[in-house]
């Protein structure tokens, strides 16, 4: 696995580089690349740190795995490749934008606009294999997302944590409540966003508090 990481995200993340559990990972996953079909492409693993700047970071969504289907994952959470069908936890998130602020639908589901702007589309798990949701679970990848958090939470100011879902929720423990602003909600997916994933109104929250601390909003 090539660690092919913007420079600033490399200086802060260089520690858990070097820790064995990071290079085991690295071997599990140069493996199954070499031996199974794996999202997201090799050279998007690490997309979520290359397209959302350290600098510019503002807020944090929390995901579990990539998506596992063939052209979807492309590095951020949530977000699908340009011309992919939007899945149906994406389509209610898209739902509740367009509540929230008045917004159409967005015909793409690629939300790399919104990690240029500084939102970090993290998954727990940066990897898993084709049509094996959680493959790639438990082999290290969550120990160092976990350290993303943990640090992004101590060196930055301001920030804002959507936790969607119970999954997402458990991260809490990870972030200073007393500097950054955390929200939650049920997860988007169909299953559950009946019991008030509708309606948490997430999108203008985030921009009201990033207002407040006289930060740019987000154009979601």
């Amino acid at each position: 696995m090539i660690i092919n990481i913007e420079e600033n995200w490399k200086n802060i993340l260089q520690p858990e580089f070097e820790k064995e559990s990071f290079k085991n990972l690295t071997r599990f996953v140069k493996s199954e690349y070499l031996n199974h079909i794996c999202y997201p492409e090799e050279k998007n693993i690490f997309s979520a740190f290359n397209t959302c700047s350290l600098e510019n970071l503002k807020v944090v969504i929390i995901g579990q795995d990539p998506y596992h289907g063939k052209g979807q994952a492309n590095g951020l959470c949530f977000s699908v490749m340009d011309n992919m069908k939007q899945p149906p936890s994406l389509k209610n998130i898209f739902k509740e934008l367009q509540a929230d602020l008045d917004r159409p639908i967005p015909t793409s589901g690629n939300l790399s606009s919104w990690a240029r702007q500084g939102v970090l589309l993290l998954n727990s798990t940066l990897t898993v294999r084709e049509g094996e949701a959680g493959s790639h679970q438990n082999k290290g990848w969550e120990q160092f997302t976990d350290a993303v958090i943990d640090k992004v939470s101590k060196q930055k100011e301001h920030l804002v944590f959507l936790l969607w879902g119970k999954f997402a929720q458990s991260k809490i423990k990870l972030i200073n409540l007393n500097k950054h602003k955390v929200l939650v909600a049920p997860h988007p997916s169909p299953l559950g966003a009946w019991r008030g994933w509708f309606g948490c109104k997430h999108f203008s929250k985030t921009n009201e508090y990033l207002n407040k601390e006289s930060l740019k909003e987000i154009v979601w």
